[in-house]
């Protein structure tokens, strides 16, 4: 019995020495080595996280031209955001004949979309906008009362003068579409 006693007290003392302040516990101490590895890690997953959110969350876009025009100015840094369903009233980025394009969704799949005396209805109602753009149908490749196909939104272009919009190349395919757009950045004649 004085054996087991013994041996409690030895495995208590070793207990107490590895728990004083300057022994040796078993870690190593960092080396920069470690520091290192530790930094180009964090690099690299930040990396992939920004690489992730630009392929599949964001879109970033520089706009060349005036079809988002007053909104979106020649030269525009605009970036877009690529999840969720597109509305009617919402500017969009789209692509189409390999040209990114910037223009407002008008319609969606079902409408009817027409225009008369310079000013476009949607089933049979006038739509709303801030400013009421004159727009026209003269020129355009697609006849009017046009119906947006399934999969599709009918997008004109802010600067109603510019056809080459849904006018022209008729109804986007929603895989066309880059995204709505969220943010602007001027970045000439600020």
């Amino acid at each position: 019995m004085t054996d087991v006693k013994e041996t409690t007290a030895v495995g208590d003392a070793v207990e107490e020495k590895a728990k004083k302040p300057g022994t040796k516990t078993g870690k190593r101490k960092k080396t920069s080595t470690d520091y290192a590895i530790e930094f180009f890690i964090k690099i690299a997953v930040t990396a992939m996280v920004i690489v992730v959110l630009c392929v599949f969350v964001i879109g970033i876009h520089v706009n060349h031209g005036n079809s988002g025009y007053p909104m979106i100015k020649d030269g525009d840094l605009v970036i877009t955001f690529r999840i969720g369903e597109l509305n009617a009233g919402e500017e969009i980025c789209y692509k189409v004949d390999g040209e990114t394009k910037f223009g407002r969704i008008v319609a969606k799949a079902g409408d009817e979309v027409s225009i008369n005396d310079s000013y476009v209805m949607v089933n049979g109602y006038g739509i709303t906008e801030d400013v009421v753009y004159p727009t026209t149908s003269e020129g355009a490749a697609v006849t009017f009362p046009y119906v947006v196909q399934d999969g599709a939104v009918f997008v004109m272009n802010d600067f109603r003068d510019d056809i080459k919009d849904s006018r022209t190349y008729g109804a986007i395919p929603l895989e066309n579409c880059e995204g709505k757009v969220i943010l602007v950045i001027r970045r000439r004649g600020i």
